[in-house]
């Protein structure tokens, strides 16, 4: 059974995103590369020792743990896979345990950093490109909807009636996320610039080229690197860190967790917990620098 019946699967019944097709795929190539030094020529003779190698080669060429166990993740996903479809008896990849990784707070910028950012006049000129960048801003920011959310986000998607956009998530999960009126009246106004403009073809979706077609990812990545160098020194600038920097906001400002967690479209609550963290080292800090004996 070759890899391609796999991807398949996590296709059309795991219903897993493009991106993390492109990456299982890639995972499963580099592994299938590797066992020819292992002397292994097929994927289902694979052996545990096989992997904890394959494990151990990576962290030699220093990949992180993070990325090592990702890695993982394809492979005991394959092999249980292949079990399933009784190609193999045992999962040879079940037996290995993950790597322990340096738990990291996410990355966001202040909230009076993207004021900044987003009422200046000099960054955002009136062209259709300076509209649009001010816009893949305000709706990152926003929202907190992710990268491949804001791509896929299409005009129909927004109603103005009821303020809200609908968001097709992770496995075609969908979610309703509330527009507060400045950001509203700022996507219907691109709109409204994007009908005037000359294109050869109308696209129904929201943020668009300047020739109309539908943006992709390192366009996003360029925009918000771009504006995110203005008002910050942070090693991190991606889209990723403005979905950040939404959720801190609402947790700073009282927003209940499980709210945070239905507007972040994150399948559980353990993923969402991550901002107490972040909340909460923000206090120390706060508490270190203003209490006199600290």
């Amino acid at each position: 059974m070759s890899t391609n019946d796999f991807l398949t699967y996590l296709k059309h019944e795991k219903r897993y995103s493009p991106h993390t097709l492109t990456s299982y795929q890639k995972d499963l190539a580099q592994f299938e590369e590797f066992l020819v030094d292992e002397q292994v020529t097929n994927l289902s003779h694979v052996k545990t020792t096989n992997i904890k190698n394959f494990l151990v080669h990576l962290l030699q060429h220093h990949l992180t743990e993070a990325a090592v166990n990702r890695k993982l993740s394809c492979l005991k996903s394959y092999y249980k896979f292949l079990q399933r479809e009784g190609i193999i008896e045992t999962n040879p990849a079940s037996l290995v345990k993950a790597l322990k990784t340096p738990k990291r707070l996410p990355v966001f910028i202040e909230e009076v950093k993207m004021d900044q950012l987003l009422d200046s006049d000099e960054l955002f000129d009136d062209s259709f490109s300076g509209k649009r960048n001010k816009l893949i801003i305000e709706v990152l920011f926003g929202t907190g909807m992710r990268l491949a959310e804001l791509i896929n986000l299409k005009d129909k998607d927004v109603s103005s009636y009821e303020s809200v956009v609908k968001v097709l998530g992770k496995r075609s999960k969908e979610r309703i996320i509330p527009l507060h009126q400045t950001l509203l009246k700022e996507i219907e106004e691109f709109i409204s610039l994007k009908t005037l403009q000359n294109f050869d073809n109308k696209s129904p979706y929201l943020i668009v080229t300047n020739k109309g077609e539908q943006a992709y990812p390192k366009l996003i990545y360029r925009v918000v690197t771009s504006c995110l160098n203005e008002i910050s020194t942070k090693e991190k600038k991606s889209p990723h860190v403005l979905r950040h920097s939404f959720a801190s906001s609402l947790l700073n400002r009282g927003a209940d967790l499980n709210a945070i967690k239905e507007l972040l479209g994150h399948a559980s609550l353990a993923a969402t917990q991550v901002y107490t963290h972040s909340s909460i080292e923000r206090l120390k800090s706060i508490y270190k620098q203003a209490h006199p004996r600290a």
